[in-house]
């Protein structure tokens, strides 16, 4: 399986959709600070949301997104871990997949781990998860900019493995088509819906796909 590119466009431009980035590495090191946790996490050129928490990572991560606390979750397009750390400290006892094309941000990913003490995450390259893993949880910041076609190949490549209690939450600006992204799930079978808003963005939970689902039902809005 192969599913490319799993990251957003950083201030250098768009060496971050390649696995190996050109752009002259320059790490910076921040702090996070959440409401429950707090980390500090190098980051760098050529990955995603370089020396700063983003927006949007920021409102999915200040959320009540729903968690596992068990089984396998999963950051889709990791960048330098915030995501994947949170994750990890919220449910210890679970497995945590840090999943990007980006071979630094997947350098990072194992650096951060590391320097936050956490052994629960797993970093990999889309194609090195086992076939058989199945996901409880999936938080990501989806990759907008890389097109429709390929994002919507891999937002259905992933959901497809949450397992049938799983659920996933999505965080996505409305200027680049959120609204329109939570109508096209819900008529490919998944059960999408928005939880929040906030400085643009809109945070989507979403259910794992149901055989015959209506996509007029929004009984959980």
């Amino acid at each position: 399986m192969t599913v490319k590119p799993i990251s957003d466009v950083p201030p250098d431009g768009e060496s971050h959709y390649f696995e190996d980035p050109t752009v002259r590495s320059d790490p910076v090191v921040i702090d996070v600070t959440l409401p429950d946790t707090a980390f500090t996490m190098e980051t760098d050129t050529g990955v995603f949301s370089r020396g700063h928490l983003d927006a949007g990572t920021s409102l999915l991560l200040r959320s009540e997104a729903a968690i596992s606390s068990t089984g396998n979750l999963l950051d889709l397009g990791a960048g330098s871990g915030a995501i994947a750390l949170a994750m990890a400290r919220r449910s210890p006892d679970a497995t945590v997949w840090a999943v990007d094309v980006n071979s630094r941000a997947r350098d990072l990913c194992r650096r951060n781990a590391e320097r936050n003490r956490l052994d629960n995450v797993r970093v990999a390259a889309p194609d090195d998860v086992p076939d058989g893993i199945r996901f409880a949880t999936i938080w990501s910041n989806p990759p907008i900019r890389i097109g429709k076609p390929a994002l919507r190949a891999l937002l259905l490549t992933w959901l497809g493995r949450l397992t049938d209690d799983g659920s996933a939450t999505l965080v996505v600006q409305k200027h680049l088509g959120a609204d329109s992204l939570q109508r096209w799930l819900t008529a490919e079978g998944h059960h999408a819906v928005r939880v929040a808003s906030k400085a643009g963005f809109r945070l989507l939970a979403v259910d794992p796909y149901q055989l015959g689902s209506d996509p007029s039902d929004t009984s959980r809005e």
